[in-house]
């Protein structure tokens, strides 16, 4: 074929735009894989800090298999729907949170401690200049706080940020939900405050929005797992 020919430049450009455009797609695809590898591990590395497990993104898969025996979703009613892992590491919180109550998807993960089950829940919700998350760990008796592990996407370094820190964490531990038989949640106030009705933790110094967006998080996100907390007083009573 004459190379300088108007053909032969035409199927030249051709095969080199679609080179191109094969590499660039391969590349795309192998870029998105390890970014949502990356999001995996980052995953489990919250869900293991809410139980006290530190990992790496090393030993994180490692570790979240060791330690996360079962996992699934519930309903509103506390029923479950879906015994799947995978299904229950997929669920977006920051979907599920708009939905109306009925209609969610409630992930819980179980854990084992020095013999006893520990029940991992996740929470979202927003602090002062975008969204807050976290997860909750539960004692057998699915009222009484064993650890939590709080994050966020922009909160102000040395305000809002704090509430990664372990000093605004570790007081959750020990914290109850419920208090004279209702669901109370846990209250964030400023320092030296107290609330009558339910356990509280102290505000972060300056970080009064963020929080109040903890604090808001928690009762909404955890609300929503009432009917699955009070099933083991059900079960207390049926014994």
């Amino acid at each position: 074929m004459n190379k300088n020919s108007n053909t032969y430049t035409f199927i030249y450009a051709s095969v080199m735009v679609i080179l191109v455009a094969a590499a660039l797609a391969l590349t795309n695809g192998l870029l998105k894989e390890k970014h949502n590898k990356n999001i995996e591990i980052d995953k489990m590395t919250q869900i293991l800090r809410s139980i006290k497990v530190e990992a790496t993104k090393d030993n994180a898969e490692n570790l979240y298999k060791a330690n996360i025996k079962t996992a699934y979703i519930l309903n509103s009613n506390g029923q479950v729907v879906d015994e799947s892992q995978e299904a229950t590491f997929g669920v977006d919180m920051s979907k599920e949170i708009i939905r109306p109550l009925e209609e969610r998807q409630l992930p819980v993960y179980e854990a084992q401690s020095e013999g006893k089950t520990l029940y991992i829940l996740p929470v979202y919700g927003a602090g002062l200049w975008g969204p807050v998350w976290g997860y909750v760990s539960l004692q057998a008796d699915r009222n009484t706080i064993y650890a939590v592990s709080f994050s966020h996407a922009g909160e102000t370094p040395g305000l809002g940020a704090e509430i990664t820190t372990e000093a605004f964490q570790e007081p959750f531990s020990g914290k109850v939900l419920f208090k004279q038989g209702d669901f109370r949640s846990i209250a964030v106030l400023k320092a030296g405050q107290k609330s009558d009705n339910q356990d509280a933790v102290d505000a972060i110094s300056g970080g009064t929005i963020t929080s109040k967006g903890v604090e808001d998080m928690l009762l909404s996100c955890l609300g929503a797992y009432k009917a699955f907390f009070e099933q083991v007083e059900a079960e207390k009573k049926e014994e």
